[in-house]
Formats: C-alpha cells, sequence, structure tokens
C-alpha cells in the first residue's frame, strides 16, 4: 500500500472541499441578491446600475439594463433602454423605476429632440432583473413613483410639455397633464401632497395635485430650471443651470421664498436635516459640492468639497452622517463624511453615473 498516495488523497480531497464551499459560498452570496443597505448608482453611458454596500463603500453588484450606449455627447438610440438617467424606488422597497431619455444629458438638459421616444425600465431591486419596460412618445427626464406606490409619473421633454401618468403595475396610461416647455425632473413634496415639475423652456415650475391631478400652480424661478429638490422643512430647491441659482419654493404657499446666487452651474440640492440644517449644491463645472448654512435667515455658502469631474447628485445616508456624490465625467461616486466636510473615498462605477438613492434593508 502506498501510504504517501493515501495521504495526498486525502489531502487534495480536503482541498476540493474546501474550493467547493468557497464557491458555493460565494454562488449563494449571488443568489440572495441585495440584503443589505445599498446605494444604487445609474451609469448612463455603461448602461448598468452600480450597488455599493453601505457598510462597506464597495461595489458588490453590477445590474445591466442592456448594451452600452453609444459613446460621446448626445449618442442615442431609439429602440433599446438607452442612458438612462434618473430613477426612484417604490414604497415597497423591492422595485426600482428607471428614465431612459434615449440620448446623453451629462452636458445639459435643454434641447429636447423632437421625436425621440424615451423608456421606463422596471427592475426588481434585489436581483437587478428587468421585469417590465414601457416605450414613451418623447424623451423623458426620470420615472418616479407616487407616494402611495400605485402611480408611475416621467415627463415629456419636448415644447408642448406633458406629465403622463401611469398605472405602476399594469402601465397602463392614466393621465396626461399639460405642463410647461421641455419639463425635466418630477419630484414630491417631502409630504407628497404636491407634484412639482421644473420647466426648463420656460422657467417655472409646475405644482400639481397628485390625487386630483390638476395643475395648482405656475411658480416663476431661474433660467433653466432642471429639478425641485424636496427637503424635509417642506421646500422645494430648484436648481436653475443657466440662472446659476437655486430657487426655494414654499410647497404649502407654492410662492418662491428666496433666490440663492450662486455663480456656478449647479446640478442637484439636497437638504441635510439636522440640529443646524444645510443645503448642498453640486457645482458640475468645477467638480465639487458647496455646502449652506442659514444665517440672517438666508443660505449662505459656508464652503465646498472637491469630489471628482462632473459633480451631479448628492443623497445622503439616514442618519445624516455620510454623503455619496456621483461624478459624471470621473465614472466614481465620492464618499464625504458629512461632519467633517471631507472626502473619504472615490468609488470607481460605470461610466457617467448620475442618478442615486439608497435603499434600506
Amino acid at each position: 500500500m502506498n501510504t504517501k498516495a493515501v495521504v495526498f488523497t486525502a489531502i487534495s480531497g480536503l482541498g476540493l472541499l474546501t474550493i467547493g464551499a468557497a464557491c458555493n459560498k460565494m454562488n449563494m452570496d449571488e443568489y440572495r441578491g441585495v440584503n443589505y443597505d445599498a446605494v444604487y448608482v445609474v451609469n448612463g453611458e455603461s448602461n448598468t446600475i452600480s450597488v455599493i454596500d453601505v457598510n462597506t463603500d464597495g461595489v458588490r453588484k453590477t445590474f445591466k439594463l442592456g448594451e452600452t450606449s453609444i459613446n460621446g455627447h448626445g449618442g442615442m438610440a431609439t429602440e433599446k433602454i438607452m442612458w438612462p438617467h434618473h430613477f426612484s424606488l417604490n414604497p415597497a422597497n423591492d422595485q426600482l423605476a428607471v428614465g431612459a431619455p434615449g440620448m446623453d444629458l451629462s452636458e445639459g438638459h435643454s434641447g429636447g429632440m423632437a421625436g425621440m421616444p424615451g423608456k421606463i425600465a422596471l427592475l426588481d431591486a434585489m436581483m437587478g432583473t428587468v421585469t417590465q419596460t414601457l416605450t414613451l412618445p418623447a424623451m423623458n427626464h426620470n420615472a418616479i413613483y407616487s407616494p402611495d406606490g400605485k402611480e408611475l409619473w416621467t415627463s415629456q421633454m419636448v415644447e408642448s410639455g406633458k406629465v403622463l401618468v401611469y398605472d405602476a403595475t399594469s402601465l397602463a396610461l392614466q393621465h396626461t397633464i399639460p405642463v410647461g416647455k421641455e419639463p425635466a425632473e418630477i419630484t414630491f413634496s417631502a409630504d407628497g401632497k404636491m407634484a412639482f415639475v421644473a420647466n426648463g423652456m420656460d422657467n417655472t415650475v409646475t405644482a400639481i395635485d397628485p390625487v386630483s391631478k390638476r395643475v395648482k400652480a405656475t411658480i416663476p424661478v431661474g433660467e433653466d430650471p432642471v429639478g425641485a429638490w424636496p427637503g424635509s422643512d417642506n421646500r422645494m430647491y430648484v436648481d436653475n443651470e443657466h440662472g446659476k441659482s437655486i430657487s426655494v419654493i414654499n410647497a404649502a404657499t407654492l410662492k418662491v421664498e428666496e433666490t440663492i446666487p450662486l455663480g456656478f452651474t449647479p446640478a442637484y440640492a439636497t437638504y441635510r436635516e439636522g440640529a443646524t440644517p444645510e443645503l448642498w449644491v453640486t457645482d458640475t463645472d468645477n467638480g465639487k459640492v458647496n455646502y449652506f448654512g442659514r444665517m440672517n435667515n438666508a443660505w449662505m455658502n459656508h464652503g465646498n468639497i472637491p469630489t471628482g469631474t462632473g459633480a451631479h447628485a448628492v443623497v445622503f445616508t439616514r442618519d445624516g452622517k455620510k454623503a455619496y456624490v456621483t461624478n459624471q465625467m470621473a465614472a466614481t461616486v465620492s464618499v464625504i463624511d458629512a461632519d467633517t466636510k471631507k472626502k473619504t473615498k472615490d468609488i470607481p462605477v460605470g461610466q457617467k453615473p448620475n442618478g442615486i438613492l439608497i435603499r434600506y434593508q
């Protein structure tokens, strides 16, 4: 009997068992889906969604939406899910709705292309599989669930602007609401009582009752508004791209209370809750995020944090301690300690990341 051969076989068997166990563990992790607190990032040019583990700040998954979008500014496609932009999570926490305008919006939102159809893609938030797609008559900016999760709202970025409201399950069209020229982002107030649509081509924001679907007000703001971003203070913070300013709308009175001059092109405005509230506004031209505080009943710029080229969207963790910023031209997400105002990490993601949100278990 060859004792060495027996020992070798035993050791080899243990090695195979160990390797097999490791492979099974990796496979189980893959099949479990996203069962952790995660940051989701839409990568426009790569046509993917990166999933970042909040605890480790590393990318754990990449959801594919289809073929890679055509390179270069103005690249477009009419039949596939191309150039995904902004998205939302339903109240049940299990489905994502992605708006895909079909062309690159990373260098500006004006000049919507007539005849360019947009799309909405619905994804399983755990596994990343595309469950439904819907082709729209014209390009859109985002897709957002109504506060009760029963509807999907999206804009039509053309001169005769419209908001389309679909049943979130069947994707049957329920309502068409005329708004201003070339509407971009649709958002809801923090209390869910009002919808807001930024009309880039006529420098207004349309306020809509989400129940009756009636327009309640058309509010003049700065030049080329892109989105009215909700704050927990019941204000909407409108980023005016060409106006280089933020218009502050009271969501109850539907009036502009304040205009914040910036001196740079804003891409996004995010309200940070706390004993001392802050407003964070990305400077897309210079790759920074600026933070503002209240002083003498006005928002004042208190400083900035370098992030990456093409700084775009900002999201805070639930405790407000950490911020994530998408950098479109750098293909990264910056992680920032929100208290110290220091960047702690840049996470490589796909090409031209833009929309971002956090999903908690």
